[in-house]
């Protein structure tokens, strides 16, 4: 009547099921490696620094989107006095053109779904849908 054998052994195989995952990246050594960008050829700078974009960029997006939609306050003034627009489609599809070889590689990296593509059209490459402001539905 007392099955206190069964219920440890129980959870020992529970426990190492569920930690199997731990136990195989571990065998695999080493920490995986960051995902390479294809960044802009003929930009050198962003309207953030580099490892603030990494950070924040979601955020960034969010306040931009915001202060377009509610506040029709549609330019971003930076740090070295240059403005750009505020604008998912023209600003930042401007520079990064290629979905697939700089928004999928980190997103698919750390396994989220942006809604981004809910509402804007798929960069297919080039500036021109950009540039044109095709980028919105």
């Amino acid at each position: 009547m007392y099955d206190g054998g069964k219920i440890v052994a129980g959870l020992v195989v529970f426990l190492v099921l569920v930690t199997v995952p731990v136990w195989l990246n571990a065998l695999a050594g080493g920490t995986p490696r960051a995902p390479e960008l294809e960044l802009p050829r003929d930009e050198s700078r962003c309207v953030e620094p580099a490892a603030v974009m990494r950070a924040t960029h979601m955020e960034l997006l969010d306040t931009w989107r915001d202060s377009v939609v509610r506040s029709d306050d549609r330019f971003f003034t930076l740090e070295d006095g240059r403005r750009v627009e505020r604008s998912l489609s023209r600003t930042c599809l401007g520079c990064h053109d290629r979905k697939d070889a700089f928004c999928d590689r980190c997103h698919d990296y750390l396994a989220v779904s942006p809604y981004c593509w809910d509402c804007h059209v798929i960069p297919e490459g080039g500036t021109a849908l950009a540039a044109a402001g095709g980028g919105v539905r």
